[in-house]
């Protein structure tokens, strides 16, 4: 059982919702994402998503953008996030962490060569955010051989076929992109989102993370009705963006916005058995 499975699977048996914030490796300093990571999993985070830092990052909207140009700056790329997971795992060998990344820097490395570097230095998972499931049968089958989990996006406009294909596909979890269009854009519509994601539930049994428009407590209340997890990305590189000049004061804020999500996550849990 991978390190995904038997997150959610321990988070379902308690009733309680799976936190995953999701950093940018190298952003605003190599040195900061290994500590930021501790730091997060201290205040309530219960899976990492680790993004990639690529030049054309499509899917992401400007703030995400500028933290992987902040990454390439110093040089940040692949191979070495794969170095940062190496030593996150020296002091932690239970937090599931994910890979969030593009195609291109996964051809370039070699799709056996990944496979083999992230199951060695403890990923967990890897999402590709442009790898149709038509074209991933070699990547899937290359990951599961070494109990890797390849995660794939389902969008709102995803058909009930693709939907079906991905889950046979995917493992550890499913991400529903809760908003149409690039991270950090648009309005959140929870009742939108139970409408999906009841859809989705028809077809897969895998545990369902729903990300894009996650910002704050409120919001993750919001999605924590529908998912079986909440992911918040954009909202945590704001605020390291606004403190790019005092990395301890932006550790501070991204670990006072995890622990006051994770507090109002389990509030909920509580208020709900009594």
């Amino acid at each position: 059982m991978s390190r995904l499975t038997a997150t959610f699977s321990q988070l379902r048996t308690t009733g309680r919702k799976a936190l995953i914030p999701f950093l940018t490796a190298g952003d605003p300093n190599p040195e900061f994402t290994v500590p930021a990571m501790h730091a997060l999993v201290a205040a309530g985070a219960d899976v990492i998503e680790l993004g990639v830092p690529f030049s054309d990052p499509m899917a992401d909207g400007p703030v995400i953008q500028k933290a992987s140009e902040r990454a390439l700056k110093h040089k940040m790329s692949l191979r070495k996030t794969l170095t940062l997971v190496e030593q996150f795992r020296a002091d932690n060998a239970d937090t599931p962490v994910v890979l969030m990344g593009y195609l291109n820097p996964i051809e370039a490395f070699g799709y056996r060569e990944l496979a083999e570097a992230a199951a060695k230095v403890g990923v967990d998972g890897i999402l590709t955010v442009d790898l149709p499931p038509e074209e991933a049968a070699e990547w899937v089958s290359l990951l599961k051989q070494r109990d890797v989990d390849p995660i794939f996006l389902l969008a709102p406009n995803s058909r009930p076929q693709r939907i079906e294909k991905m889950a046979q596909f995917g493992s550890g979890y499913l991400y529903y992109v809760s908003l149409k269009g690039v991270t950090g854009a648009g309005h959140l519509d929870s009742a939108d989102v139970g409408r999906k994601v009841a859809e989705i539930r028809r077809l897969t049994e895998l545990p369902i993370a729903v990300g894009f428009g996650v910002k704050n407590p409120e919001t993750a209340l919001a999605v924590a009705e529908h998912g079986d997890g909440i992911v918040i990305g954009s909202a945590l590189i704001q605020l390291i963006e606004q403190q790019l000049d005092a990395p301890d004061q932006a550790l501070d804020a991204i670990v006072e916005r995890i622990s006051s999500i994770r507090h109002a996550l389990d509030h909920r849990k509580s208020q709900d058995a009594l």
